[in-house]
């Protein structure tokens, strides 16, 4: 007896990554069609969210887990909100509350928190306050759009789970409760952190350095965990994601210019997800930078599509903006190691 082989559907359709590939493509080209056509207050964030969700290997959430992570998108903007709209008219008070507001998410995350919540509650710790110096109703529209594209993503990326299932039904597991009680290595990893991040923030907003924020977010960012070796790694891994999307997005421009038609676009978008997300669903060394790429990708197209964009230079100034909050961490981190949190010496002192 001869066993038939599977054809090309049955082959596609009954492996995982080829399944995660043609959803990524899927949903982060539609969305980002979504977003050009109807073009509400930062509908360039919605691909960007999509990309950011589809490029992880998760299954689709359950109901309870798709109104929780709502939720939690809400909660985290409100942190920043409240916080700068209450206290950014008392700038001395301001400093000195933004140092426990920001050991606070850095806790939070050590203790086993959300890091979706995290990421949005230091975003908006970051964020809002420089908007808030300029107008109240600038950062409140910021966040509503923020919220709204966030929002978004997060059902569209669950709509794509529905139509482009898994092989395999697979639960998301229910993440275990956040531990209520206090964690010494957890509070010294979230000071350490917070040591890292507060000088360069609390530079940026009370000198209002618009300039210098996509500094101080990655470097917020990168030092989720306050390791020297981790943070650099962060920061290597960024600057070498947006080498590849660079370079991608520069021969994207380009075809966009020579052949001006949306439909075209598309077309093109389709083809370079497609083709990302064979990389962030492989076993290739280069996979880890894929994801972050595709991101960056989506930035540089969105801010040079003008007539007179200047995307080389875009593209410089986001590699010395990570290549600063690199350098300002290494920096930092040895400094903090060196004076303030010694490796504890595991041998054993002869009697």
């Amino acid at each position: 007896m001869f066993t038939r082989a599977p054809n090309w559907w049955e082959r596609l359709t009954q492996d995982a990554n080829n399944i995660r590939q043609v959803r990524f493509a899927l949903g982060v080209s539609t969305s980002a069609t979504i977003a050009y056509t109807v073009n509400w207050p930062l509908a360039f964030l919605f691909p960007i969210f999509t990309c950011l969700l589809l490029s992880l290997p998760l299954p689709r959430l359950t109901p309870k887990q798709l109104i929780n992570n709502l939720w939690i998108t809400i909660k985290g903007f409100l942190y920043g909100l409240i916080f700068s709209v209450a206290l950014v008219k008392f700038p001395v008070l301001f400093l000195l509350l933004l140092f426990p507001a920001l050991f606070y998410v850095y806790y939070y995350i050590n203790r086993g928190g959300s890091f979706w919540q995290t990421l949005m509650s230091m975003l908006s710790l970051l964020i809002l306050p420089m908007l808030t110096y300029t107008s109240e109703g600038l950062a409140i529209g910021f966040s509503l759009g923020f919220v709204v594209s966030a929002w978004m993503a997060i059902l569209y990326t669950f709509v794509m789970h529905t139509i482009v299932p898994d092989p395999e039904k697979v639960a998301l597991p229910e993440k275990p409760a956040i531990q209520r009680t206090y964690i010494p290595i957890a509070a010294q990893l979230a000071l350490k952190s917070t040591l890292v991040a507060y000088p360069i923030a609390a530079f940026c907003i009370t000198f209002a350095r618009l300039d210098l924020l996509l500094t101080m977010i990655f470097a917020a960012i990168f030092t989720l965990k306050p390791e020297l070796s981790a943070g650099k790694e962060a920061g290597r891994n960024s600057l070498i994601s947006t080498v590849i999307g660079g370079c991608a997005a520069f021969i994207f421009y380009w075809a966009i210019v020579a052949v001006p038609m949306f439909s075209f676009f598309i077309i093109l978008y389709f083809a370079i997800t497609l083709y990302v997300s064979t990389y962030i669903f492989s076993g290739h060394p280069l996979a880890k930078y894929f994801g972050s790429a595709m991101t960056c990708i989506i930035i540089l197209i969105n801010g040079n599509l003008g007539a007179d964009s200047e995307f080389l230079s875009a593209l410089i100034s986001r590699i010395g903006f990570i290549s600063l909050a690199i350098l300002y961490i290494v920096a930092a981190l040895k400094v903090l190691d060196r004076f303030f949190f010694p490796p504890k010496d595991t041998h054993l002192t002869p009697p």
